[in-house]
């Protein structure tokens, strides 16, 4: 039975171009870029020209790059960074209710540790009104954090607008840009940001590689201390497989970027009318404005952790939101933060597409979820009203 991966969001498989890529650099070009010999150099320079290529793509400098672990070690490095190194000046930070985990468990460390924090909320489509963040502002403000794109109903958030009125506060503007790298444009001086985290694992690249942008001239506390690399920034032997697989994989997922995402908006647009057309079903997130590759469906009456068991019978790989909180049995903070009810959004999948979907696939999946849905309802002792999708 064929694999139907619908799962994008959570991580991607590694393209074949990127593998290639790296492959040198695990047993031949295997030298620590710190050491002062050819093998060394030859690792630093290949460090060096991904940092480029990459700096090239954001429109920055490359000295504003700093590799990381991934996108939760870039948010946890930029948010506490931040409030270390400015605490003198305020102790106030602005993010949403939207945010990934990285972020709101970041924030609410940050709060153990003395630094206020608040959370604006955001309309039934999910999207922060620049307006709400102006007005939390306030002169102990030191930072704002919102992300590019959300991770589980796929809104795009007004960074461009919300970064002018940060620069004309004086106030730090950092995005959250994992799920939006490879189909928005990332461009760090259009969107005014002043630190932008992205990872490896939602463009075909490899895990366990992010990095951060952070603009010159902005003072950090780095988390991690020892040999100094990453100009004093983020000690440890750097990855470098990993940081030249990276810089691939952002390359072609830029390089086609227009082109995928006309195709996949057509994927996603026909399995949201199909998946419509099931009696009691919403569509969370809005209709434009949407990532390329996001369905997130609410199906009244039905828990959601059922409907993935069905689906991986029959060869589907779907989820119920954030791969990172997919052990939790609370329902979605995304889910609730747009106003979903309790009872329904526990009935909610995340489809999420890639380059390897295919219309085969969305026609599979269509075929199948009426069946599961009424299978379910059917054993379901729950029956909850139209009103809980108002």
């Amino acid at each position: 039975m064929k694999t139907v991966y619908l799962d994008y969001a959570s991580t991607t498989p590694v393209d074949p171009q990127v593998v290639a890529s790296m492959l040198p650099f695990f047993s031949q070009k295997f030298g620590n870029p710190s050491s002062f010999h050819h093998k060394g150099m030859e690792a630093k320079n290949a460090v060096d020209d991904a940092r480029s290529r990459i700096a090239s793509l954001l429109g920055c400098s490359p000295h504003e790059l700093f590799f990381t672990s991934g996108g939760t070690e870039s948010i946890n490095f930029a948010l506490k960074g931040i409030a270390f190194a400015h605490k003198q000046k305020g102790n106030h930070i602005i993010t949403s209710t939207l945010e990934h985990h990285a972020v709101l468990d970041t924030c609410a460390y940050l709060e153990k540790q003395g630094f206020t924090v608040t959370y604006v909320p955001v309309d039934a489509q999910g999207r922060v009104n620049p307006k709400d963040v102006e007005r939390a502002i306030t002169p102990k403000t030191i930072l704002i954090s919102i992300m590019y794109a959300n991770n589980e109903i796929g809104t795009i958030e007004p960074i461009s607008e919300i970064g002018t009125l940060a620069q004309k506060q004086g106030i730090y503007f950092h995005s959250d840009a994992c799920q939006a790298a490879g189909a928005l444009d990332l461009d760090v001086r259009k969107l005014h940001v002043d630190l932008l985290t992205i990872n490896g694992s939602k463009i075909y690249g490899p895990k366990g590689i992010g990095l951060l942008y952070a603009r010159k001239g902005i003072a950090l506390e780095p988390l991690l201390h020892g040999g100094g690399q990453e100009r004093g920034m983020r000690s440890g032997t750097e990855n470098v497989p990993y940081i030249v697989g990276f810089a691939k994989a952002f390359e072609l997922a830029q390089s086609h970027r227009d082109q995928e995402n006309k195709r996949l908006t057509k994927l996603r647009d026909a399995l949201i009318s199909g998946l419509l057309k099931i009696d009691k079903t919403r569509l969370n997130g809005p209709k434009s404005n949407r990532l390329p590759n996001n369905v997130n469906i609410s199906f009244l009456d039905i828990e959601g952790e059922a409907m993935l068991l069905y689906l991986n019978e029959k060869g589907i790989c779907a989820s119920t939101g954030s791969a990172c909180a997919s052990q939790s049995l609370e329902t979605s903070h995304v889910l609730r933060a747009i106003g979903m009810p309790y009872e329904a959004s526990h009935g909610s999948l995340r489809f999420s597409l890639g380059k390897y979907t295919t219309f085969a696939d969305i026609k599979k999946v269509l075929a199948v979820m009426p069946s599961i849905v009424k299978t379910l309802r059917e054993l379901s002792p729950v029956r909850l009203t139209i009103k809980h999708f108002q």
